[in-house]
């Protein structure tokens, strides 16, 4: 569900870095620079600029083609909701770079994939992780255990100060390996988790623990290594905030599909009588449950099956047993929340949303979501709409709507 992905594997020839180009910080100052200083066999080339004066004019363009290609739908005036302009993204991947005894951290060039750039910094990310950047670049370039073969680091961080730093190699990681990594830990007041083919070396825990306050109710997280976790952190309170304002009042009882860690489960259920969640992944479900019993919400029951499962099962297609203490027809025409993959909603999954009075539908993919509002329209109207800049400066805009039956 990533936008973009600044993550490289490093095949280090001429022909993967022919060029040098070195990402330095771009505040409001220098963000309108047009180049940067390379090794002098090569040329100086355009540098990506993250300039906060020019963000307020690209998100408004960026709502304005949303409010354009929902118009049919008679949607007027979105609320929208801006990012922080730098410093917004919570997980961040980056490739390495080996020169000698050096390393840097590197990013593909969104307009030219097969060239890469070297960093010593980069904006977007959250404040924490740009501050251990140049440091962890020091201190694994004086480490030849640390530095030997890695070829990717992942930062996981949250709102509430937590570092999560992912080394990953091409090779096996030994005990030298772990004790180097535990002064590290240490140093940087990090989890450090340590990957190669076939091994996860975790030190203490491979997870963080997010909280924060929303409408004055204390929210606790746990974001696991690996799993998807929102990647702009302020924007995610805001989705939070939009749909628990689109379901007040509404009650009843309410289907999550897609429901991840219980992100939005958690936040909704004070609103509804009872919660029925659906997730795939079992290192997500695992999360939930961690999720709801940390947040101390007894309303909510989990299964573990993929919204095409709980079609089928809804619309008395299939039996699963992992639904039989679970009393489906309490659950059926009420609300409907979902917050599907890229792809949006299959038509089985579409069918049985029509059978809901309400859908709350997060998307990540505004064509996808205007295909299945299409297919719903006979049905179901949008009643409220909003876009979420989870991704500024690029054209990737995250979406709601709430549909209510005609």
């Amino acid at each position: 569900r990533e936008a973009i992905s600044p993550s490289v594997s490093q095949n280090q020839s001429s022909q993967c870095l022919p060029d040098r180009r070195i990402f330095r910080p771009l505040h409001a100052a220098i963000a309108r620079q047009t180049g940067c200083k390379t090794h002098s066999n090569h040329r100086t080339m355009p540098l990506p600029t993250y300039d906060p004066a020019d963000y307020p004019v690209q998100l408004a363009a960026k709502a304005a083609r949303f409010e354009q290609n929902f118009a049919e739908f008679g949607v007027t005036k979105p609320t929208v909701h801006a990012s922080e302009p730098l410093h917004y993204r919570m997980r961040v991947e980056f490739g390495i770079w080996h020169d000698g005894d050096k390393l840097d951290f590197t990013m593909s060039d969104p307009d030219n994939p097969k060239q890469r750039l070297l960093l010593d910094t980069f904006p977007p990310a959250a404040a924490v992780i740009c501050a251990a950047m140049p440091r962890l670049r020091e201190r694994l370039a004086g480490s030849d255990v640390l530095r030997r073969r890695l070829f990717r680091v992942d930062f996981l961080a949250t709102l509430s100060g937590e570092l999560m730093i992912t080394l990953i190699y091409h090779r096996k990681l030994d005990d030298a390996w772990q004790t180097a990594a535990r002064e590290l830990a240490a140093e940087f007041g990090a989890q450090i988790i340590g990957r190669s083919r076939g091994q996860k070396v975790v030190l203490e825990r491979d997870w963080l623990l997010e909280a924060f306050e929303l409408n004055g109710r204390p929210l606790k997280y746990q974001q696991v290594e690996g799993s998807f976790t929102q990647p702009n952190g302020g924007i995610n309170r805001q989705m939070l905030g939009w749909a628990c304002q689109q379901a007040a009042g509404i009650g009843g009882n309410l289907v999550e599909l897609y429901c991840g860690n219980g992100n939005f489960t958690i936040a909704l259920a004070p609103l509804f009588d009872r919660v029925l969640a659906t997730e795939v992944s079992k290192t997500s479900v695992h999360a939930a449950q961690y999720n709801i019993a940390a947040n101390g919400v007894t309303n909510i029951q989990l299964a573990r099956m993929s919204a095409e499962e709980f079609s089928a099962a809804l619309a008395g297609r299939e039996q699963f047993q992992r639904l039989k203490d679970i009393d489906l027809d309490a659950f059926r025409h009420g609300t409907l929340f979902v917050d599907p993959p890229r792809a949006g909603l299959d038509d089985a999954t579409v069918e049985l949303a029509r059978d809901f009075d309400r859908i709350l539908y997060i998307s990540c993919n505004q064509e996808t979501l205007k295909n299945n509002v299409a297919a719903l329209h006979d049905t179901h109207r949008i009643a409220s709409a909003a876009v979420f800049d989870q991704f500024p400066y690029t054209h990737h805009l995250e979406c709601g709507v709430l549909l209510v039956r005609r």
